[in-house]
């Protein structure tokens, strides 16, 4: 039962222990930065009506497509990066990076509000345990003591523990995720606009 109610004051402190500490559903310890702008990451030309148009091309939708998956290592990018840059000129580099980010911010954008659900379902479980704690606090207390009822108690008790545990474990795999694209998002950027003339 001790264990169960360390379970619930971390993960209740959780939150409160998150970078920007005003998203109570944000279980990560990294700082929540819910969407990404190119003004972030883009040091390039501001792109207008012409350029964002230009991000639709099928050529360079499909190399922003190919350039975005994790598993593409980043010198292997670089160097897609740079025979593209071969063949085009500023306008055609800025809509790339336009193109990339319209790809990777909305699937992180997405994965951040699965976290929060994370999060809200994690707080939820949490309550549960410690209602299951104290029924079993009641039944243990009772004159006399019905220990079908307790047993029964015990073992949800238990697999609840055990799911939480679970789902804690693999919370930083999960937390670490939007920091992922993050990075490759800047790594882009900063390849694209190392060929900027």
């Amino acid at each position: 039962m001790k264990l169960t109610a360390i379970l619930t004051a971390i993960l209740l402190a959780g939150p409160a222990m998150a970078a920007d500490g005003t998203d109570p559903d944000w279980p990560c310890i990294q700082r929540k930065q819910p969407h990404l702008s190119l003004g972030q990451m883009w040091s390039g030309p501001i792109p207008d009506d012409r350029i964002m148009q230009l991000a639709q091309d099928e050529q360079i939708s499909a190399l922003a497509a190919r350039l975005e998956q994790r598993r593409l290592p980043i010198e292997t990018a670089e160097a897609e990066i740079a025979e593209f840059a071969g063949t085009t000129d500023n306008d055609g580099l800025t809509a790339l990076m336009v193109a990339i980010l319209n790809r990777i911010e909305p699937d992180r954008s997405a994965l951040i509000e699965g976290i929060a659900r994370y999060g809200r379902k994690q707080v939820q479980l949490a309550q549960a345990i410690e209602k299951r704690r104290e029924t079993m606090a009641r039944l243990e207390a009772a004159d006399p003591p019905d220990f079908d009822a307790i047993d029964a108690e015990e073992e949800a008790l238990d697999w609840d523990q055990r799911i939480f545990i679970e789902r804690q474990k693999s919370l930083t795999y999960v937390c670490e995720t939007p920091v992922i694209l993050e990075q490759r998002a800047f790594a882009l950027a900063r390849a694209i606009a190392g060929h900027l003339q």
